[in-house]
């Protein structure tokens, strides 16, 4: 079986997660039926369940493009149980009711075809209860996907195969997972919880729990498990908000009936807190109900965030936290802070190390995989075992000591060790010893070596012949410093140390979040016309240059791709891109157009593409600054050509630029027109629609506009001069350079 063998599915319970799956099914190419019960007021249409959520996915942007909602047919679990029989894959996700999942099973199992997987989404029910009394055939094909919420979105996907499932199941699930979905999958065993909400869990309730008794208030809490543990945002009460204070008895229950009295769970049984209690008689759900430990009410003055006070369950003004915590440098300063914020940092930290050191052992082969659910299940900077050694387990050791807490053996064996992770490529498993790091995806930092760096970028070495050209700035911003490396690369690849580039990057989030707008406001600030030209045609010539090497050079795109870092994926000869790759050309909201190549390229794209007027097409992508909602949707924009390739997983899109790069070396380069023909002046203008804009707004597309339209065919080299002359004469003006200046101060755009 390949990765492509997964091509038709049907997905059981059009809930929130039910259609989410079956929408992501759907972007990794899957022909899917969602179904979901017949209504008692059906009527007609008795598929009505399944078709709303179809259109509610629709609207939340459950589908990477609109049109793919097509390749999901609503059904019913009466009349369509038909679709079991050839599908490949049935995922079962409904409510958490034992009886109602085997009386479904009963169903499929009368109806799967002999090779259909079947699996269920659940997260506290184990599996072997989930079987039991089905027919060996059944059960040998059977596992757990539990996926996250939104499934689109979150990388996590936990795979629990039980001891009877055939090994061909979990595998064919584990390539599925990865190769069509983009998902990180996670091999669990069946516990309660699996990894991330069993630890996930289990932190919330004693962040909640030991902020609520103790000294620090929601909005300090909130942001020590921001700033200190590197948790999104919402910190925990937040979080608590967000997944909705009504699970709190669902799944909290069900954790304290799965697992013994001595685990900790029992001391946090916040199912009996009274401020959750309070909440829930209140109907305070959270964001899906009139507020919950937080709420953001609508005044004649603007929004404003309010906070429940937990003894009166009256909301007051959200207060700025002051405690002097927050201006620690780092976890293990936060824990040593002598102030309540301190004190609660390291509470909850103590807390949350003895419990994932009590609990490694049960659930996972290694630390890694602790760490890694958290990561992509909870979207934390780091997981807890990585917290341990940034504050070093031996400090860990001496506070419990401290304490008078007893010391987890797990927690003293990695004290012995020198840390969870004592050298690279080494961890702690389960029972403590130390073993390989398992393989991971190609990354940057497995660069075998640097063949040139500075502050701003990095050319490194991947092996094989092959050179990753990757940035170094906060966000991968573009600035100076990268286009003396390109420099340097170019140099180095035309002497034959390297044979291919990549150009790629670890961070998370982006390939490159646009150019450097710093760098723009100071040269603006010092009203220095001469360097404005020069970095201007810095970046534009750099980025041409690179598109003309004479090796081949890939862009592995995922994330953001704004602006100037849109420019530099269109710099690549050939583009590898995550499927969620969101990209596009924001800079009319700074008061400038792209003139690294971005317009230039679009024509070029447009023109490859057959788009009978390629010019309106580059006016429409930058005068809009309409960023694509993914990899499809960037290629349906023009800006991604058909020989480019969309991977689903971003992890694997480095390793997958660097086998197209080896495949390209000696190959022929692909032909581009001489010239291009630009929009006719004797149809509607280009700029027509912005009559009603504001008059900066008209000034840029004019400009924008006016390069794009005559009677004549231009050369790319022409196009490339008009950008610049373009963005030069815009970037002076008063009214570009204010939006620049908002854009910086408050990372919003200015409508002037």
């Amino acid at each position: 079986m390949n990765h492509t063998d997964v091509r038709t599915a049907v997905v059981v319970g059009a809930g929130a997660m039910g259609s989410g799956i079956a929408a992501h099914l759907a972007n990794a190419g899957v022909a899917v039926t969602l179904l979901d019960v017949v209504p008692d007021d059906a009527g007609d249409d008795r598929s009505r369940l399944a078709r709303e959520a179809i259109a509610r996915q629709v609207k939340a942007g459950g589908f990477m493009l609109p049109v793919f909602a097509e390749r999901v047919r609503p059904g019913n679990v009466v009349d369509d149980v038909d679709a079991y029989r050839g599908a490949d894959w049935v995922i079962e996700a409904v409510f958490e009711d034992l009886g109602v999942k085997r009386a479904l099973y009963a169903t499929i199992e009368a109806q799967r075809g002999p090779d259909t997987i079947v699996s269920s989404n659940t997260s506290t029910i184990p599996l072997a209860q989930l079987v039991e009394g089905r027919d060996e055939g059944f059960v040998r094909h059977f596992a757990i996907t539990h996926f996250f919420n939104p499934p689109r979105q979150l990388p996590l996907l936990e795979l629990v195969a039980g001891a009877a499932s055939e090994p061909s199941v979990a595998e064919r699930l584990q390539r599925a997972g990865d190769h069509q979905l983009g998902k990180t999958v996670l091999r669990c065993r069946d516990t309660p919880g699996f990894l991330a909400n069993r630890i996930g869990n289990f932190w919330m309730a004693a962040a909640a729990a030991e902020a609520l008794r103790g000294e620090v208030d929601i909005e300090t809490a909130d942001a020590v498990m921001a700033r200190a543990f590197g948790t999104p945002r919402t910190g925990v009460f937040g979080l608590f908000d967000l997944v909705g204070i009504n699970l709190v008895p669902l799944i909290w229950t069900s954790f304290l009936k799965l697992l013994p009295a001595g685990d900790g769970y029992h001391r946090y049984d916040i199912t009996a807190d009274p401020t959750f209690t309070g909440l829930l008689d209140r109907g305070l759900l959270g964001r899906r109900g009139p507020g919950g430990f937080t709420r953001r009410q609508k005044t004649a003055d603007g929004p404003v965030d309010e906070v429940i006070d937990t003894a009166t369950f009256e909301y007051r003004p959200r207060r700025t936290p002051a405690d002097p915590v927050l201006a620690a440098r780092g976890l293990r300063a936060a824990c040593e802070t002598d102030s309540a914020g301190g004190r609660y940092t390291w509470a909850v930290l103590r807390e949350l190390v003895d419990y994932c050191c009590l609990t490694a052992p049960a659930i996972a082969d290694h630390i890694g995989l602790i760490d890694d659910a958290m990561k992509l299940g909870y979207a934390w900077q780091a997981g807890p075992f990585e917290l341990a050694d940034q504050v070093g387990a031996g400090w860990l050791v001496e506070r419990f000591e401290a304490d008078a807490r007893p010391v987890p053996t797990l927690l003293r064996q990695a004290a012995d060790a020198g840390g969870f992770r004592p050298q690279p490529g080494k961890l702690l498993a389960g029972d403590g010893t130390v073993v390989d790091e398992p393989a991971v995806p190609l990354r940057v930092a497995d660069a075998v070596g640097v063949l040139a760096e500075n502050e701003s970028a990095a050319l490194v070495d991947l092996g094989d012949q092959v050179a990753c050209l990757t940035l170094r700035t906060k966000m991968n911003v573009c600035e100076p410093g990268l286009f003396d490396l390109v420099d340097q690369a170019l140099e180095l690849g035309a002497a034959g140390r390297f044979a291919a580039l990549v150009i790629g990057t670890d961070h998370p989030r982006a390939f490159s979040a646009g150019a450097n707008l710093n760098v723009f406001a100071g040269l603006v600030e010092r009203n220095d016309a001469d360097e404005l030209r020069r970095f201007t045609e810095r970046g534009q010539q750099a980025f041409a240059r690179l598109r003309a090497a004479s090796f081949p050079v890939v862009a592995a795109a995922h994330g953001l791709a704004l602006g100037g870092g849109c420019e530099l994926m269109l710099a690549g000869q050939h583009i590898v891109a995550a499927a969620e790759l969101y990209a596009g050309f924001p800079e009319r909201k700074v008061g400038l157009i792209p003139a690294w190549g971005g317009v230039t390229r679009s024509v070029v794209r447009a023109t490859l593409r057959g788009h009978p007027d390629p010019a309106a097409r580059a006016f429409a992508l930058a005068s809009t600054s309409a960023v694509s909602t993914s990899a499809f949707g960037a290629r349906a924009e023009g800006l991604l050509v058909p020989s480019d390739e969309i991977v689903m997983n971003a992890s694997r899109v480095l390793e997958r630029a660097k086998a197209v790069a080896l495949e390209l070396v000696g190959a022929e380069r692909r032909a581009e027109p001489a010239s291009y023909p630009l929009h006719d002046p004797r149809l509607e203008a280009l700029d027509a629609g912005w009559a009603d804009a504001s008059a900066t707004d008209r000034r840029i597309v004019g400009a924008l506009a006016g390069m794009l339209t005559g009677d004549e065919s231009v050369t790319e080299q022409e196009l490339l001069r008009r950008e610049i002359a373009v963005a030069l004469e815009l970037v002076v003006l008063p009214a570009n350079q204010d939006r620049m200046r908002h854009m910086l101060t408050t990372n919003r755009p200015l409508e002037n």
